[in-house]
């Protein structure tokens, strides 16, 4: 280890020499001796616990993800749950879930073990379940707080781990300072608590769920439908249906919602319908990627779907692929999607007497003005909140307590939306009944989905937007990363696509009342914009453009202007 700085090479020993790690993780680093760059990557910094939680590759080291860092971590989050229970009476307890990835199931028990070694009682599903069932189930059964294992759609040597607050949301920056905060307190892994699961077990400090919890998510989703007697009686039948879930947790809930709304003829891609660790049929888990639907557009060409449905691994994430008139198959971006389902939701609400007065809608910085304009058409309310959607449910909190107003819709352009109160965070399984639910009820109107997206382009604007993103691993990429940052906001450009650039808003100032946060937004004078957001999950970052034209032509032309100038920039 020689060649290794002597920070790096003590981190190293002390994971060595520590008894309280086993002796197959200290082989995996032994074996890594003759390797100083892979070591210095483990071992470069601790894995950051940001506001979502922690991800990252799986392995052995302190910028891993492995039983030592969810240890660290579940003792942070601990000590966070006993506070926030206070004196209330009874135990706290916390509603853990977990995905298809590799070492899911063995972290989800390390956490609820560690739980448990607190006085926390740990309510635990004993095999995968999607996020958004987690957020539900936190909130159903009063619990004070969740985890759940997952990497979303990272690729397979990825795992994670997000934490969520008693209402069922994510921890938002300040509530995840005090967990971050108590994390750092800890100074060896001896300080986590931990009990053996016979012990858990025995105290009544592990306890499993199970059916009843599944069958109430599955009824309170179907309940969302805002023509639910519609499709029973017969409209959904008639709907040919695709669905995917690529190898995760979306199988079995996706099809119970859909089955409690009448779909019958719902064909599933058998080669990734079981969970897979390695995703083996694709190059990445994402249903934002054609490449994902591929099997899937080749079933729904065999049996003449309709629509195509896809889930992400843990299910927050849905992707649609439409069914064109020449009978290609024409993939909806998120902000197509969410621009639908606004409009189907409102519209419907008002055609039944249902839209209250005060409605709102909220959507994120980077997502379409589209989906907001028809809101604001149908007189609800649009909230703007950050990336990420537990600033969503943050506002849904907002509007429970106050009354102000009353939660219809929320999305995020990276495919993630939720209709109703029941949860709050994205859930694809409502997307999923929710958008076959619009393509049953526009069928019997003799259209498509990609038919009343033209007649949304006509009526509000031809809207187009994009999105790009530079990977750039490791230390030497986070450099690279915050140098780009840096030279963007001390040297805005005046001028993009030969237009002038009218305003640059910088969030790390703490912008309308927002969260700081890393973001440059630049607004251009012909109502164009792009924004620069480095991923607060991934080592990489991310270029968001978005136009509005007075054809599609125009608004292709003027997107792929902006895009060009940009990233010609970015790239020099």
């Amino acid at each position: 280890m020689t060649e290794l700085n002597s920070t790096i090479r003590e981190k190293v020993e002390g994971w060595l020499q520590d008894p309280s790690i086993d002796e197959s993780t200290k082989q995996e680093l032994r074996a890594l001796e003759n390797d100083p760059a892979e070591l210095e990557d483990r071992f470069y910094r601790d894995l950051e616990f940001g506001t979502g939680g922690l991800r990252g590759v799986i392995g052995a080291g302190s910028n891993r993800m492995n039983r030592y860092t969810i240890g660290l971590a579940t003792q942070g989050f601990a000590q966070y749950i006993l506070e926030a229970h206070g004196d209330k009476e009874g135990r706290p307890s916390v509603v853990i879930a977990h995905d298809c990835r590799h070492f899911s199931p063995e972290f989800t028990l390390e956490a609820a073990l560690v739980l448990a070694g607190n006085g926390i009682v740990a309510k635990l599903f004993p095999s995968l379940r999607p996020t958004p069932q987690l957020s539900f189930s936190v909130r159903e059964l009063n619990a004070t707080g969740g985890i759940v294992v997952t990497a979303s759609h990272n690729p397979p040597e990825y795992n994670g781990y997000k934490v969520y607050n008693a209402s069922g949301g994510q921890l938002v920056p300040h509530e995840a300072e005090v967990v971050i905060s108590n994390i750092k307190e800890l100074v060896s892994f001896a300080q986590v608590k931990r009990l053996t699961k016979e012990e858990a077990e025995a105290q009544g400090l592990l306890q499993w769920l199970g059916e009843a919890e599944d069958e109430d998510f599955a009824e309170t989703v179907a309940a969302t439908s805002v023509n639910r007697e519609l499709m029973t009686s017969g409209a959904a039948k008639d709907v040919v249906i695709v669905f995917t879930p690529l190898h995760g947790t979306g199988n079995l809930p996706v099809r119970r919602a859909l089955d409690k709304l009448g779909f019958t003829q719902v064909h599933i891609v058998k080669e990734q319908e079981q969970p897979d660790a390695n995703f083996s049929t694709v190059k990445s888990p994402n249903p934002e990627e054609r490449e994902a639907f591929t099997l899937a557009i080749e079933l729904g060409k065999k049996v003449g779907a309709d629509i195509l449905i896809g889930t992400d691994p843990d299910a927050d994430r849905m992707g649609a692929v439409v069914k064109t008139a020449d009978g290609e198959y024409e993939i909806l971006t998120g902000n197509q999607s969410g621009a639908i389902l606004v409009h189907y939701v409102l519209s419907q609400l008002k055609e039944q007497g249902k839209l209250p007065s005060n409605g709102a809608v909220v959507k994120t910085i980077v997502t379409s003005e589209l989906g907001a304009t028809i809101a604001r058409h149908y007189g609800a309310r649009v909230f703007n909140t950050l990336t990420g959607f537990k600033y969503i449910g943050e506002k849904m909190n907002e509007f429970q307590e106050s009354g102000e107003y009353t939660y219809l819709f929320g999305y995020e352009e990276s495919y993630g939306y939720l209709a109703g109160n029941y949860a709050r965070d994205k859930d694809a399984v409502v997307a999923s009944t929710l958008i076959c639910e619009a393509a049953a009820f526009y069928k019997r109107q003799g259209k498509t989905l990609i038919d009343v997206l033209e007649e949304l382009y006509a009526t509000f604007g031809y809207y187009r937007e994009a999105l790009s993103s530079r990977t750039l691993k490791g230390k030497d990429g986070l450099a690279q990363i915050g140098a780009l940052m840096d030279d963007f906001r001390s040297n805005p450009p005046k001028e993009i696509a030969s237009t002038q650039v009218s305003e640059l808003l910088d969030y790390s100032l703490g912008l309308d009342g927002l969260p700081k946060e890393n973001v440059l937004k630049f607004l251009l004078e012909d109502g164009s914009w792009f924004t620069l957001r480095p991923s607060g999950t991934e080592p990489k970052i991310k270029f968001y453009f978005a136009v509005r034209g007075t054809s599609n032509e125009d608004a292709k032309a003027r997107l792929a202007r902006l895009q060009e100038e940009v990233l010609g920039r970015v790239d020099a």
